[in-house]
């Protein structure tokens, strides 16, 4: 029988400590949210690249990578939407404990489903970041006519339109991508979450 007592050193799995010392960096959840065509996923990219730049490791999460992997079962409803945030902030958390920048860029349109978010990640790890861009502007860039097949009623649910989108209530940062640049929006950004993340 195997004697687990003789290697003292593997009775317990590497901390979160150990590994952002490994990095040199605090994990940190960055959550985005906002309308459809607000510009979350632009400056989550922005976001990556500049962090990337400073030798920060980083992981991104959004509809793409989500929906057709780890959420490729859930559909659009009420339920299948909450589901859908709870397993991307269990996956965020495991990263997060790894020691990584996680940005999530997720509509998530409502306080109950943030909230849900943060208390798994952890209050201290988490930071929303509402893109506050006005629905008018949404609506102008949107390239894939989604807008406006929910205002013909040929998507239902829609949020912005046909569902509800309740603006957080004390986001760390509002950024509203028709008065900033994308360059402007990082730059805030990096000014608030900096000293968060770096050990040295």
């Amino acid at each position: 029988m195997e004697n687990n007592h003789i290697y003292p050193i593997f009775d317990r799995m590497l901390s979160r400590e150990d590994k952002e010392n490994l990095l040199n960096q605090r994990g940190l959840m960055i959550w985005f949210t906002g309308l459809s065509g607000s510009g979350k996923s632009t400056i989550a990219i922005a976001l990556e690249r500049e962090l990337h730049k400073k030798g920060l490791l980083c992981r991104i999460l959004d509809g793409d990578n989500i929906r057709t992997g780890i959420n490729n079962n859930l559909g659009f409803s009420e339920s299948d939407r909450i589901e859908n945030i709870r397993r991307i902030a269990e996956v965020s958390k495991l990263f997060v404990d790894t020691g990584i920048i996680t940005i999530a860029a997720f509509i998530s349109p409502n306080n109950d489903i943030r909230k849900m978010a943060s208390d798994i990640i952890g209050k201290d790890d988490f930071m929303e970041i509402y893109i506050s861009t006005p629905l008018e502007e949404c609506e102008k860039r949107d390239v894939k006519g989604l807008y406006a097949k929910a205002r013909k009623g040929e998507i239902t649910n829609f949020t912005g339109i046909s569902a509800p989108f309740e603006a957080p209530q004390k986001p760390a940062l509002s950024i509203d991508t028709s008065k900033l640049s994308v360059e402007e929006s990082v730059s805030v950004l990096l000014e608030l979450i900096l000293d968060r993340i770096k050990l040295n």
